[in-house]
C-alpha cells in the first residue's frame, strides 16, 4: 500500500529554517530601531552622516526596492554605511560597507568595496556622490549591477 501523504521535513532541516527566519526577522527589527532612534537626533548639515531613505534599481534585471541607510562618520575620511533595503515588499536585506570619502565643500565623492560572498555575487564595487541632501551611488558585482538613489526622510 502506498503512503500518499506528503513528506515532512526532518526535524533539523525546520530547526535550521526556524533559526535563519529568526535570524533575518530580528536583524530587520534591530536595524528599523536604529534608524528610528537616529532619525530622531539632528541632521548634520555638511555631512553625509545620518538617515537616509529612497530605492536600489537594478540596471541587469530591473528589479527595485525601497532602500534605507543609517550613515555614521568612523574616522578621517572614512564613514561606516548599514543598508537596508527591500524586494517586492516581502524579501529584506541588511549590508555594511565602509565609504572612503572625499569632501569638497558641500559634496562629497566615495568609493570602495566589499566582498559579500558568492551567493550575493562576490565582491561589489561602488562609487558615487553626495550632498547632505542626496545621495548617489552605482554598484556592480559578478551577477549584478545597478543604481542607489536616497534623499533625507
Amino acid at each position: 500500500m502506498h503512503d500518499s501523504k506528503p513528506k515532512q521535513p526532518a526535524a533539523p532541516a525546520r530547526l535550521l529554517a526556524c533559526t535563519i527566519l529568526a535570524i533575518v526577522v530580528s536583524g530587520c527589527s534591530t536595524f528599523k530601531r536604529d534608524f528610528k532612534e537616529a532619525a530622531a537626533l539632528p541632521q548634520s548639515s555638511d555631512s553625509i552622516a545620518g538617515v537616509w531613505k529612497g530605492s536600489w534599481l537594478s540596471d541587469h534585471n530591473a528589479h527595485t526596492g525601497s532602500l534605507r541607510a543609517i550613515i555614521t562618520h568612523k574616522e578621517a575620511d572614512t564613514y561606516h554605511a548599514r543598508f537596508h533595503a527591500t524586494y517586492k515588499r516581502i524579501f529584506s536585506f541588511g549590508q555594511a560597507v565602509d565609504l572612503v570619502v572625499k569632501k569638497d565643500g558641500t559634496n562629497f565623492t566615495f568609493s570602495g568595496s566589499a566582498d559579500l560572498g558568492g551567493i550575493y555575487g562576490g565582491n561589489y564595487a561602488y562609487e558615487g556622490k553626495a550632498t547632505p541632501e542626496n545621495f548617489f551611488s552605482t554598484y556592480k558585482c559578478s551577477i549584478d549591477h545597478g543604481t542607489f538613489q536616497m534623499k533625507r526622510p
